[in-house]
């Protein structure tokens, strides 16, 4: 896994343990995403990595990002409350508000 600073270029998943901060997973329209929060600390900002898996293709996986800290930190804080971001199918109020009206 290479995952790097959308701002500087640095190398994020060098050190994940540190830099990995949160992600959540959702099954929309048949497919997985799974949204990865991972912080640079010399920049300041999150880099968001989305893998996609497919039900019918292949799977993809892409960063964006700069996200400036205010807001990928108003995003960790709705996934801290979900009590299992790991569930595809959880249905909490908190991956309601994150993935709005396209939970399948």
């Amino acid at each position: 896994m290479v995952v790097k600073c959308a701002s500087c270029g640095v190398d994020l998943a060098a050190d994940v343990d540190r830099t990995r901060k949160g992600f959540i997973c959702a099954s929309i329209m048949g497919d997985e995403h799974i949204e990865t929060y991972f912080f640079c600390e010399a920049c300041g900002v999150y880099t968001v990595e989305d893998y996609h898996d497919r039900f019918m293709g292949d799977d993809e996986v892409s960063t964006s990002g700069p996200v400036s800290k205010d807001k990928g930190d108003r995003k960790l804080a709705i996934i801290a409350r979900c009590p299992d971001p790991a569930n595809k199918r959880c249905r909490c109020e908190a991956h309601r508000e994150y993935f709005g009206s396209w939970l399948d």
